[in-house]
């Protein structure tokens, strides 16, 4: 098979949620953003969730055997992605400013910004190299409100901040348009389309 065969962008085509997994140590709540949640069967319920080893959260639910999922709605804002995604919860107390429930099982449910939770017992631990998967059966789960879920597409969208174009400095002629660029416009310069002087110059705004 030929490099060529493969388009990547085909990936970016497969429709994904996004979650945040909640998790518990010895000593503190921890949280962190997946899109790899899927339903494997209904007879039993069992639920895959796969995260990344580099994540602090992998290590955590690997030793306790539990976590929950937190489905997030379309109101949730960049500043829940900020927290519980561009951080480590190794370092930070990522819930020291999310208002948060307990379920049954111990483990936060964040107040805000999701629509469902669902408590989950891992019963299989897979290997994916860089990543781990872990099978789990349901021990709880509760609907919240009827807000749509967030999808991947969703969020880039609609809550990821766009890059702001970097805007020019220069000045423009007042009698044609034209714009030179720079910092500092030269007293004697002269329009190359109008050939009006300096003065006929404004400052970019």
């Amino acid at each position: 098979m030929s490099a060529q065969t493969i388009d990547i962008n085909a990936l970016f085509k497969i429709g994904y949620g996004l979650y945040v997994v909640t998790s518990k140590d010895d000593t503190r709540h921890n949280g962190l953003i997946v899109n790899t949640v899927t339903q494997l069967t209904n007879t039993p319920n069992r639920v895959a969730v796969t995260i990344n080893k580099a994540n602090y959260s992998h290590d955590v639910i690997k030793k306790t055997g539990i976590m929950n999922v937190c489905c997030l709605s379309e109101e949730a804002p960049f500043s829940v992605f900020r927290n519980f995604g561009f951080r480590s919860g190794k370092d930070e107390d990522k819930f020291a400013d999310v208002p948060f429930w307990t379920s049954e099982n111990g483990l936060a449910v964040p107040s805000q910004h999701i629509n469902a939770f669902i408590s989950l017992k891992v019963e299989q631990y897979v290997d994916f190299d860089t990543h781990g998967m872990f099978v789990c059966t349901l021990t709880e789960a509760k609907t919240i409100n009827t807000v749509p879920t967030m999808t991947y597409t969703y969020y880039q969208d609609n809550v990821k901040p766009k890059p702001q174009p970097q805007k020019k400095k220069g000045f423009v002629c007042k009698i044609c348009g034209y714009v030179y660029e720079g910092d500092v416009l030269p007293p004697d310069f002269v329009c190359p389309l109008c050939k009006h002087g300096a003065e006929d110059f404004e400052e970019l705004k």
